[in-house]
C-alpha cells in the first residue's frame, strides 16, 4: 500500500509484508495488522493523542464491538477517561473517503449506545473534533483538544 501524507505529525511505525500484505504493528494491541488505507489512519490517529495530545495509551480500544438495536457493530476507537467511562468515541475513514453527513451518522448511531460526550471524525486529510451535548447539540473545536482539557 502506498502510504500518503496525512494531517498529523510523521511518526516511525514498524511494518512487514506477510502473504502479499503490508502490515502495520499496532502497539495498542500488540499485535501485526493489514495497513488498510483507514488502518493508517487509525494508527497516526492514535499515535497523534497518545504521543501529541498526552492520552493514556491504556485507555484507548481499537475495534471493538457494541451492540446497537439489536446489531453489531464494531467501533474504529474509543477512548475512557480516568474512571474507564467512554469519553470519546473516534471514527476513521481512508483519505478517499469524504467526511459527508453519512460518516457523522455512522458516529452518532454508534455514540447511541456508547455515550461518549467527545468525538473525532477523520480521513487523515480532514479531522472534525467536537463535544454532543443531548441538551445543546454539537460544539465543534477549532484545535484537538488534549486528554486533560476534556477530564477536568
Amino acid at each position: 500500500m502506498d502510504k500518503p501524507r496525512l494531517c498529523f505529525p510523521p511518526y516511525e511505525f514498524r511494518f512487514k509484508t506477510e502473504g502479499g500484505k503490508s502490515l502495520i504493528f499496532d502497539e495498542i494491541r500488540k499485535k501485526w495488522i493489514v495497513c488498510t488505507p483507514e488502518e493508517w489512519v487509525r494508527q497516526n490517529l492514535v499515535r497523534f493523542l497518545v504521543q501529541d495530545c498526552a492520552y493514556p495509551q491504556a485507555l484507548v480500544a481499537l475495534e471493538k464491538q457494541v451492540v446497537v438495536a439489536e446489531r453489531n457493530l464494531r467501533f474504529d476507537a474509543l477512548i475512557y477517561d480516568r474512571e474507564f467511562n467512554p469519553l470519546m468515541l473516534i471514527e476513521c475513514k481512508a483519505p478517499t473517503v469524504k467526511l459527508t453527513q453519512k460518516v457523522f451518522d455512522q458516529i452518532w448511531h454508534y455514540n447511541y449506545e456508547i455515550k461518549a460526550p467527545f468525538f473525532i471524525v477523520t480521513n487523515g486529510i480532514d479531522f472534525v473534533m467536537g463535544r454532543y451535548d443531548a441538551g445543546r447539540g454539537v460544539e465543534f473545536f477549532e484545535t484537538v483538544k488534549a486528554f486533560d482539557e476534556l477530564v477536568r
